[in-house]
């Protein structure tokens, strides 16, 4: 292949290798888009998350406060008498829950519990994995329910005891608060779902947006490969054309030290003077006499 054809082979192969950086750097750019895009979605997922937990956490206070406010309406109604017995029994009851009282704190177990199924749903685990976490979250609940009954006992015995001077004004008062209480939890419920909702549909993006980041990284690394080969290939033509180039260069000192040795032969038979180049190069030869 003649030097012209080479360079422009070069030429061709340099504008190409331009093109697919352009087409590179545009997909790089369409993949960094769909990256900042997904993670501000599951940003907002994850303040979603919160929000969620936050109302479920709310939603079921409600629930447990409208429980424990039908059961003290209900017990007022039974008379004094009963509810007097009702403290002595209550009574006995927290003092022998309160040797199984669990060492840690409720706020640690229940955080503990929430770090847990935090876990199990936004980790991809094995199914034994999966299965001692649910079983470590039931034995944390234990703890929790002995944290709850003891708390609503301690409570539950100083209301019995306030219950016992205001029965009857406080049987509607209780009654009133039960049914805010309800309508409160059924109002926290609502607004939970529709949160729901709306973090599946924004996971839903984000997931698109990983989808589409991932499909332009991966039609990205051909035309890497291409690059390379490209690049390859115009170092090898560079290389063969600097080897041409040389061996012309060598090909044209030859042919001039051969002009210039016979030139100073000629002049040495002649018996004129040489220059000191043409000196040397006679002396490599060997000739520094004429004949």
């Amino acid at each position: 292949m003649t030097e012209p054809k080479k360079n422009e082979m070069v030429a061709e192969l340099n504008e190409k290798l331009s093109a697919l950086k352009d087409k590179e750097n545009t997909l790089g750019s369409e993949a960094r888009k769909f990256a900042e895009k997904r993670d501000e979605l599951n940003g907002r997922v994850g303040s979603l998350r919160d929000e969620v937990l936050d109302l479920r956490s709310q939603r079921d206070e409600l629930n447990d406060r409208v429980k424990e406010l039908k059961l003290r309406r209900d017990e007022m109604r039974a008379g004094i008498r009963e509810k007097i017995e009702e403290i002595k029994k209550l009574g006995e009851e927290n003092k022998t829950l309160a040797k199984r009282k669990p060492s840690q704190s409720h706020k640690a177990v229940q955080k503990e519990i929430e770090s847990i199924e935090w876990t199990i749903q936004t980790t991809s685990l094995t199914l034994q994995e999966d299965r001692a976490l649910v079983e470590k979250v039931k034995q944390l609940e234990t703890q929790l329910s002995i944290h709850r009954k003891l708390e609503q006992l301690a409570k539950r015995i100083a209301q019995l005891r306030t219950e016992t001077q205001t029965m009857k004004a406080e049987t509607e008062n209780l009654h009133r608060q039960l049914s805010e209480n309800a309508q409160k939890s059924q109002e926290t419920h609502r607004k939970m779902l529709e949160k729901i909702d709306e973090l599946k549909t924004l996971k839903a993006e984000a997931d698109d947006m990983h989808r589409r980041f991932l499909q332009a990284k991966e039609t990205t690394q051909p035309i890497r490969e291409e690059m390379k080969t490209t690049m390859n290939q115009i170092k090898l033509l560079k290389r063969e054309l600097l080897e041409e180039t040389q061996k012309e260069r060598k090909e044209s000192e030859n042919v001039l030290r051969e002009t210039l040795e016979s030139k100073a032969k000629e002049k040495l038979k002649r018996g004129e003077k040489l220059t000191w180049e043409e000196f040397q190069l006679l002396a490599e030869k060997g000739i520094t006499e004429q004949g």
